[in-house]
């Protein structure tokens, strides 16, 4: 059986060093401030929301919610990303994704202030993760897939990875933060040929596709270390889950993050992490 790792005890000490940067700025006259912009009724975008509202209450931050219905148009939206950029008083944006077709999703997420993008999603934050240094933030779920490692006492260095999944946000980023700390990254995608044949001969996979349940026991080896990010909603029971058939993948590995309850919790502690970060950056505070 393999050991299960929840996102909370790892994003325990994140919360800590959040909470002292907050009530630092709170003491300053600066209270901290996410702007949550959800589009639709998506039950993930939902779990998601609450989870983030939840966390900035705990630390002494704020939040401010913008959810619009999925005919909004995209001037509506731009306008709404405008405003945002131009509020003083708020500190990041997070743009839950991915969005309806009829709008331009990139498009949007450049539009973003740099020094507002919380969750990692402009050119100057892929910059910053790409090359090592900035101003800019990783992706949370990015940052999240490696701090669960080390939280976990995994040393990278020389630790073979394969992700699964080649997004900016997710799959690319963890690739290259895995890099960063010395580690053998490969990146399998929708073209590579026979993923199984990667994955099962990997020291770590790192799942970010968003095919939910999509990933069974003939993807995986004995002694593995199983980190699930992606999230849906499983077609057998209708709940949220990850990448991995998590009931045939658990007896086989040696350790896996559950969804829910693994990568999300210590998601959120990351955002919450940018959010304290960039007021800081804001007002000309070292933290």
């Amino acid at each position: 059986m393999a050991e299960i790792w929840k996102g909370a005890p790892v994003a325990k000490a994140i919360n800590e060093r959040t909470e002292q940067v907050v009530k630092s700025l709170v003491e300053q006259g600066i209270q901290p401030c996410l702007a949550i912009v959800r589009v639709g009724e998506r039950p993930d975008d939902i779990a998601y929301e609450r989870s983030s509202v939840k966390a900035l209450d705990r630390l002494g931050m704020q939040a401010r919610l913008l959810a619009f219905p999925e005919t909004i148009s995209q001037a509506e939206m731009e306008d709404a990303i405008t405003a945002l950029n131009d509020d003083e008083a708020v500190n990041g944006i997070l743009l839950l994704r991915p969005l309806p077709r009829t709008l331009d999703q990139n498009a949007l997420l450049n539009m973003i202030n740099p020094v507002k993008d919380v969750d990692g999603v402009t050119p100057i934050s892929f910059a910053t993760v790409y090359a090592g240094y900035g101003e800019g933030f990783a992706p949370c779920d990015a940052e999240a897939a490696i701090k669960m490692l080390t939280g976990n006492g995994v040393n990278l260095k020389g630790k073979d990875i394969v992700v699964v999944g080649h997004s900016l946000v997710a799959g690319r980023a963890i690739a290259a933060l895995a890099l960063l700390q010395d580690a053998t990254p490969t990146i399998c995608h929708i073209n590579s040929v026979d993923v199984a044949a990667h994955t099962r001969t990997a020291e770590i996979v790192v799942l970010a596709t968003g095919n939910t349940e999509g990933f069974g026991a003939e993807f995986f080896s004995p002694e593995q270390m199983v980190i699930d990010v992606g999230i849906g909603v499983s077609k057998k029971t209708g709940l949220l889950a990850g990448d991995a058939d998590f009931e045939t993948v658990e007896p086989l590995v040696a350790a896996i993050t559950p969804v829910p309850g693994g990568i999300g919790p210590l998601t959120v502690s990351v955002l919450m992490a940018h959010v304290a970060q960039a007021a800081c950056r804001q007002a000309g505070i070292s933290c």
